[in-house]
């Protein structure tokens, strides 16, 4: 996955009149960024997997186990990359996601 060089490592403070001005309700814009960082989130730990499991092997034991400095260093930079969350609000913020609206039903009661 290809993070972007410009997202911050850290959390910023954010005016909720920013976040809510593509979709008019700061409920939706929260759900959408949400559903983007679970995708995030998802994406980073398949590719984690993928480059850790070339270090594994069936019989390995917690005794056999022995310290793997590429290893190491493949965790080190996932664990310095920002959170989803933060990737997911930097790209809403971007506009660089996409996502539809689905039509709503009437939900108020009709009375004969």
């Amino acid at each position: 996955m290809e993070i972007k060089k410009n997202t911050p490592n850290n959390t910023i403070t954010r005016k909720l009149v920013d976040l809510d001005k593509e979709t008019g309700n700061i409920y939706e814009t929260v759900n959408i960024i949400a559903r983007r960082a679970n995708q995030i989130s998802t994406e980073l730990k398949a590719e984690l997997n993928r480059k850790l499991a070339d270090f594994s092997s069936p019989t390995d034991t917690m005794e056999e186990t022995f310290e793997n400095r590429e290893q190491i260093e493949i965790s080190r930079y996932y664990e310095r990359l920002p959170k989803p969350t933060i990737i997911a609000t930097e790209e809403f913020l971007d506009h660089d996601l996409f996502w539809k609206e689905t039509p709503r039903e009437n939900t108020e009661a009709i009375e004969s």
